[in-house]
């Protein structure tokens, strides 16, 4: 008798270990491409409607690379209807990038001026996250913009 319990134990203990499986799961919290890759390519504006004081309509097309940086042209809309046009790089270390962009500013019956801004952009999985101030036409501009790859 004992022997068919311990036969029927080690069975039990054998199917139950048979149903046991071995699940992985992976999710992409870091972005596509990896490295100074997730930054190549041209990038948009995600928002629609900026506010007063903040920048709209960001374009960015990387064309250069090294290991760790990126850069290419640059263009937004910011406040008093002032196109800004130029150059952007930014260094990337683990998921976020320094940033700085600088050029010219038109706008309307106005000559055109100088603009600069920097920030700290983070990568996203699909979208660069990036804050962003400095000056267009010595007008202080400052905020938050979305880019999605196009």
């Amino acid at each position: 008798m004992k022997n068919t319990i311990l036969a029927l134990a080690l069975a039990a203990a054998v199917a139950a270990a048979g149903c046991i499986g071995f699940e992985h799961t992976s999710t992409a919290t870091s972005p596509s491409g990896g490295g100074v890759n997730a930054l190549m390519g041209t990038w948009a504006s995600a928002s629609v409607v900026p506010s007063p004081s903040s920048c709209a309509d960001f374009k960015w097309n990387a064309t250069e690379r090294t290991s760790t940086s990126a850069k290419g042209s640059f263009s937004a809309t910011c406040p008093n209807d002032l196109k800004v046009t130029g150059t952007a790089e930014g260094t990337l270390s683990g998921t976020t990038v320094a940033w700085s962009a600088n050029g010219n500013a038109t706008g309307p019956n106005q000559e055109s001026c100088p603009f600069t801004l920097t920030g700290t952009a983070e990568l996203g999985v699909d979208s660069i996250r990036v804050p962003y101030s400095g000056t267009a036409c010595s007008i202080p501009v400052s905020g938050v913009e979305i880019l999605k790859r196009k």
